[in-house]
């Protein structure tokens, strides 16, 4: 996870274990999707046709998606139903939306369902279907026909990357699951840290004019914010936030 990725003969010297072992325990770790072994090779990263597991995605630029988190929270107001994906990017919102309860939240992904359960004002609708590890989230057929009987308010969703202005991503249930919660909200809010400009993938999404509002970090290269509104599309550069912002989540969100 710190390296992104290292050469499986590297982890048998570095452990002082056996190729055999090392080769096993690999198989365990790909079959939970937390990395995949390839041509001699463990690793962690993403590729234009597989997305990395949320355990190494949750940590990256995590200051950036902090302050994409925060600035997503002003278009939310009290009293809206909202969807959130399964991208850690929208993770961050989670400890935030105590701030506009009360809400309700749809989702299909476990580990917002285990953040929220608990939350003072926040009604949880989950969405079921096929389990996926990887990303820690419900995908499938069930899902997308589940999502096809709500109607929210926002709908708040990242991506894997933006090629062409168009967005896009490796896996085709999660983007028919993300396409779904997009077409049952009135407003569609793209939260993207700098870095999804530079990465490519395979199936594609939504063109960023379809969205109400695209959310950026600082970082984001100049190019790209005036290319994007100057084709009308509704750009915000997101502040960076100065500190985490979420010590004290643990009481406000007590039921009690």
């Amino acid at each position: 996870m710190a390296e992104g990725a290292v050469r499986i003969e590297q982890l048998a010297e570095r452990f002082d274990i056996s190729l055999m072992t090392v080769h096993r325990d690999l198989d365990e770790l790909e079959d939970r999707g937390l990395l995949r072994k390839s041509r001699g090779v463990a690793t962690a990263l993403s590729s234009s046709l597989v997305e990395s597991s949320d355990v190494y995605r949750a940590n990256r630029q995590l200051a950036e998606k902090r302050s994409l988190a925060y600035a997503a929270m002003e278009f939310v107001e009290a009293g809206q139903a909202i969807f959130i994906d399964d991208s850690t990017t929208s993770l961050q919102l989670v400890d935030l939306l105590h701030q506009r309860a009360p809400l309700t939240v749809i989702t299909n992904v476990l580990t917002v369902m285990n953040a929220l359960k608990a939350t003072r004002g926040i009604s949880l609708v989950a969405l079921g279907g096929n389990y996926y590890n990887w990303c820690s989230a419900f995908m499938g057929r069930m899902t997308v026909e589940a999502i096809g009987t709500l109607r929210a308010d926002v709908f708040v969703m990242s991506t894997s990357a933006i090629v062409d202005d168009t967005v896009f991503h490796q896996n085709v249930e999660t983007v028919d699951v993300k396409r779904a919660m997009f077409d049952a909200s009135a407003r569609r809010i793209l939260l993207a840290d700098h870095t999804k400009f530079e990465h490519r993938a395979l199936h594609a999404l939504a063109h960023l004019s379809e969205f109400d509002i695209v959310i950026v970090d600082e970082k984001t290269p100049e190019e790209h914010v005036s290319r994007m509104r100057s084709r009308g599309i509704h750009v915000v550069v997101a502040p960076r936030v100065p500190r985490a912002p979420f010590d004290n989540f643990a009481s406000k969100g007590s039921t009690s």
